[in-house]
């Protein structure tokens, strides 16, 4: 039995740009294991695996190390694919993904963008563990706080965070899932940022949406506005559309499919046999 895996490019209207992510569709449960190894291959930051259910599609995403809890950009380019398949029809409708992270919503909206409604993860203010600023190559920063699953440290410039170069191995081993670093924008973005997760198997992720659901409370805060506009500076680049709504961060992203191919070869998970 075969299947088709796409990549697409995620948070870009471009090839090649933005946070590429595989999207796979199953007609039952994927083997966790085989999914694991499929996300090996793909060596991407994420690869997600959907299949239908009754209102929409279980979602869960794989990096090529371990299974993760929520993922945006992965999401997004979820819908994307959804939407390319005709699995979706009219602007209107709406994409409901069932995941360890809850229930997530989708939508492709007028102008072609998608959104994505995400779970706000808003920081608190924290003191760093000793090594994290130093693991970044900073000496000091304008705040340091932590969301439910990252470190996010503020610097004083868009200049200083695009010059950094962390050290992934220390890094990796501050106990955390990512660390994303910010300031505020320049140009038409509000707020600019990075994201490196190298404890998960991605040194440098290039467009991070589920960063955006502790940076969009974080800078709706400090500059009193609930619409943003980021944009993340990785060497890939990606723009979001942020918009923060109370325990909710509805992010918007174009997305383009880059590659299609075929896996061979499918592992269904095994069906659980109830005594009787």
């Amino acid at each position: 039995m075969s299947v088709e895996i796409v990549q697409v490019d995620a948070f870009t209207a471009e090839p090649f740009g933005g946070n590429p992510a595989g999207v796979c569709v199953l007609d039952v449960p994927g083997d966790d294991g085989w999914m694991q190894s499929v996300a090996s291959e793909m060596n991407l930051a994420e690869t997600a695996f959907l299949v239908p259910v009754h209102g929409g599609w279980d979602l869960r995403w794989f990096t090529p190390a371990v299974e993760v809890d929520l993922c945006g950009h992965a999401t997004l380019a979820a819908a994307h694919h959804l939407v390319e398949r005709g699995d979706v029809t009219g602007e209107a409708e709406v994409m409901r993904f069932f995941t360890a992270s809850g229930e997530l919503l989708a939508k492709q909206t007028l102008d072609g963008w998608i959104q994505i409604d995400l779970p706000a993860t808003p920081p608190e203010p924290v003191t760093p563990p000793g090594a994290l600023l130093a693991s970044l190559g900073l000496s000091d920063a304008v705040a340091v706080s932590k969301s439910r699953l990252d470190y996010l440290i503020e610097v004083p410039s868009a200049e200083l965070l695009r010059e950094l170069q962390p050290n992934f191995t220390n890094l990796a081993a501050i106990g955390t899932r990512g660390v994303m670093v910010t300031s505020v924008g320049e140009g038409l973005y509000d707020m600019v940022s990075r994201f490196f997760a190298p404890s998960v198997g991605v040194d440098e992720d290039p467009v991070t949406g589920s960063a955006h659901c502790a940076l969009g409370p974080y800078w709706a805060d400090k500059l009193g506005k609930a619409d943003l506009l980021a944009y993340q500076a990785s060497k890939r680049g990606g723009v979001l559309r942020v918009s923060v709504k109370d325990d909710r961060v509805v992010l918007g992203g174009q997305a383009v499919t880059v590659i299609r191919a075929t896996l061979e070869k499918v592992a269904a998970a095994p069906v659980e046999h109830v005594p009787s």
